[in-house]
């Protein structure tokens, strides 16, 4: 996909198209289904679409702002307002209306959005190499992460990357506020690394690691004479509760012969302040394995074992299934799975 310099207002994004017949087996969706009776006044014949169109829909659709998008696809303001005009004529809709949150699409750009990013997908995949040399790609990869894979993977994964594929660019983004599925499907997002809760059977789950939790305290702590804590012995320890990482765990024992005492924090704090609290005062924090030796390689501190772990937090690999095949996507989780694998010695 490429533009000239100097783009007057009618310019067109440039495909060089080698699989036509690709393209029609996705573009098909547009008019398939229930739903083409309410994306259907009367339907633009492929043949009279101008293709390129679809690109600034799409672009647009992500970025949610006309000049963001032109940036993205390196045309000049008048040209995406040209698009835009001939979208809307072609579609009989008005697609986008100017909101404070920037362009916000119309129902029916809504419907069409997926269609569209499967369809430029696929065309996209159909005139990329057969294989993917990391050593001279330049492609960009965007990666959310939830606050366990920031702290214990992502540091690996892009120092691994860094050495074997130099020009590739990583983009990590927090992911506790994005909805995953949705930006999966527009390909804003690649992978997700996070819990592996049931996503839909459009989307592919590989499970990375189980992590046990542990105590983890300063050095010289009245308790650090155990090598394992109870948790009638937790229970009596002032606990540090990290406010920005999901890493509750519940320890309420169930069952024949089991307490039922439970530690309760008496501090709350980011997990950026944590080691520096936990390392100056007499507060202990239970935290998944390999974030606690993540602290300790930092500061004063040493984990201890639970005599009875809770349930361990589990991180996954989730991306969309028809991406399985892809030669850069399958080797971007390649790289995911054996980083984990080497970082856990497994």
């Amino acid at each position: 996909m490429r533009a000239a310099a100097g783009d007057k207002p009618d310019s067109r994004v440039e495909f060089r198209i080698q699989k036509m017949h690709s393209l029609h087996s996705y573009m098909l969706n547009l008019n398939d289904g229930a739903e083409s009776g309410r994306l259907n006044r009367m339907a633009p014949k492929l043949g009279a679409m101008d293709l390129n169109l679809l690109v600034v829909f799409d672009a647009i659709m992500r970025d949610r702002s006309v000049t963001r998008a032109g940036e993205r696809l390196g045309l000049s303001q008048p040209a995406m307002s040209h698009a835009l005009t001939r979208l809307r004529h072609m579609l009989k809709d008005e697609l986008f209306v100017r909101s404070p949150n920037g362009m916000m699409p119309t129902p029916q750009a809504e419907l069409l959005a997926t269609p569209i990013r499967i369809a430029l997908d696929g065309l996209q995949q159909s005139l990329e190499p057969v294989q993917f040399d990391p050593s001279k790609a330049t492609t960009t990869f965007r990666i959310a992460v939830d606050n366990y894979a920031a702290i214990v993977l992502v540091a690996p994964i892009a120092a691994h990357v860094a050495k074997i594929a130099p020009a590739v660019t990583l983009e990590f983004r927090p992911s506790g506020t994005l909805n995953i599925p949705e930006l999966l499907d527009r390909s804003e997002l690649h992978l997700a690394l996070g819990p592996p809760g049931a996503q839909g059977k459009r989307f592919s789950v590989r499970r990375l690691v189980q992590d046990q939790f542990v105590v983890v305290h300063r050095k010289g702590h009245p308790a650090a004479k155990a090598r394992e804590f109870s948790t009638e012995k937790l229970a009596e320890l002032p606990l540090l509760e990290i406010s920005s990482a999901q890493f509750g765990a519940d320890f309420v024992e169930a069952g024949p012969g089991r307490s039922r005492s439970a530690a309760k924090p008496v501090m709350r704090a980011p997990f950026l302040s944590a080691a520096q609290i936990l390392a100056t005062s007499d507060l202990v924090a239970v935290l998944p394995l390999n974030v606690a030796k993540n602290m300790v390689r930092s500061h004063q501190l040493v984990f201890r074992r639970l005599s009875r772990s809770p349930k361990p937090i589990e991180a996954a690999m989730i991306w969309l299934r028809r991406l399985d095949n892809q030669p850069a996507h399958a080797w971007l989780r390649d790289v995911v799975s054996r980083v984990t694998r080497n970082l856990l010695n497994i």
